[in-house]
């Protein structure tokens, strides 16, 4: 029996107030973690902390991280974001393409879209909350490196620090997701989802800004070797497939 649910529902506070920052509650040390984006199944007792798509059901008693793509589009959304298609990236009049996943980016550039921006995936965040997620991983803080020139840093800069803001008030912890160069504390973020930081050696950045509230994922094998060695007793390392499959790849250090 996990001994530290009752004080995550006491931190998280859902239902009341908006909470603070330093009130919020973040992912527990000393357990493993899923990654389940390509469907819900099972987990171990190893497995105390898992991330699931906010269209999934949190589990109960473990913490939940409700994932949003708050930054580029999901292939099957398209119908949606045609109905804001203002609020969609173009260049010469066609969406930018993340050409990895197929998903749009979305136009972060001015003051007006990233409000508007904000309010839609506030909407998410906040039904993230009403499920009784305790966190949310905002997906995908670089996609600016993706935009053919047309965003900028300090475009992604402006915009996350909305999409936290609103993450706070409904009372969630939130994920940086990727850049691990850049200290996503200066617009709050609490913890970090590394994909692949052992492979491109970045996992020591992300342990600067966020000590042990970091939750590696490595894709092939060597790299996650190379993580569980490298980092195994201090983060909670993953290994899944790249497509994240709900019958796909799934491993742990000691296991």
């Amino acid at each position: 029996m996990r001994t530290w649910l009752p004080a995550l529902v006491l931190a998280l506070g859902l239902g009341s107030a908006p909470a603070a920052a330093a009130d919020l509650a973040l992912p527990p040390s000393g357990v493993d973690w899923d990654y389940q984006l390509g469907g819900e199944r099972p987990v171990p007792d190893r497995v105390g902390i898992v991330v699931r798509d906010r269209t999934a059901e949190p589990l109960p008693e473990l913490y939940n991280v409700c994932y949003v793509n708050g930054f580029q589009t999901q292939p099957d959304e398209r119908r949606f974001w045609r109905d804001h298609w203002r609020l969609v990236l173009k260049r010469h009049g066609d969406p930018v393409v993340d050409g990895s996943w197929g998903e749009w980016l979305l136009d972060i550039r001015t003051a007006s879209k990233r409000r508007a921006l904000a309010r839609i995936v506030g909407r998410w965040t906040d039904g993230c909350a009403e499920d009784g997620f305790a966190a949310v991983e905002y997906d995908n803080l670089d996609s600016f490196t993706r935009s053919r020139g047309l965003l900028t840093r300090a475009d992604a800069r402006a915009y996350a620090e909305k999409l936290v803001a609103r993450a706070h008030a409904a009372g969630l912890a939130a994920a940086q997701k990727n850049r691990a160069q850049w200290d996503g504390t200066v617009v709050g973020y609490d913890f970090a989802i590394a994909e692949q930081c052992a492979q491109y050696d970045e996992c020591g950045d992300y342990v600067d800004t966020y000590g042990d509230h970091v939750l590696s994922v490595e894709y092939t094998r060597g790299s996650y070797r190379k993580a569980c060695r490298d980092w195994g007793d201090q983060l909670p390392v993953l290994r899944r497939d790249v497509a994240l499959r709900v019958d796909g790849t799934r491993r742990w250090c000691a296991s």
